[in-house]
């Protein structure tokens, strides 16, 4: 029989990322997401409900992470469940724990304005005083060639 781990979320952090590293220098981030279902329930009324998601990052995507993504920022995550147990050194029981590690994060939204801390650091900056050639003028267009979108016949 074949066997599937995929897991694929859409929902908002819920702490800023801190970026870690391993003793071989490998980044790593945990982040908490915040997934909301809305539903009807038996009375009709509107419901919702939360559910609140561990994810690790790893490697690049960990920096990415720590870079660009604040607290309530929306996010894509594609990856797999893996789950986690420990003895309890207090209670001395076994503990375990689900989390989602990702192999793909994709940020949604768009940046804020004037946010200067979402702006890439390598990126190159414009000098306000810096001009732009003007535009060329735009082709003259043939009025024989322009359709309407309900014209097309398909």
């Amino acid at each position: 029989m074949a066997n599937l781990n995929r897991v694929l979320l859409i929902g908002n952090l819920t702490r800023d990322p801190e970026v870690r590293y391993t003793p071989k220098g490998t980044a790593v981030t945990e982040i908490g997401l915040a997934v909301n279902r809305v539903y009807s329930g038996e009375d009709g009324e509107k419901k919702e409900e939360t559910t609140f998601v561990d994810v690790t990052l790893w490697a690049r995507q960990a920096e990415i992470a720590g870079q660009y993504l604040k607290k309530g920022r929306p996010v894509f995550i594609e990856g797999r469940l893996q789950l986690d147990t420990w003895d309890d050194k207090q209670t001395g029981q076994k503990r375990s724990r689900l989390r989602v590690v990702a192999e793909s994060l994709q940020m949604l939204g768009s940046r804020q304005e004037g946010d200067v801390s979402s702006a890439p650091s390598s990126a190159p900056r414009r000098s306000p005083s810096v001009s732009t050639p003007p535009a060329r003028p735009a082709e003259p267009r043939d009025p024989d060639l322009d359709a309407e979108p309900d014209d097309i016949p398909f």
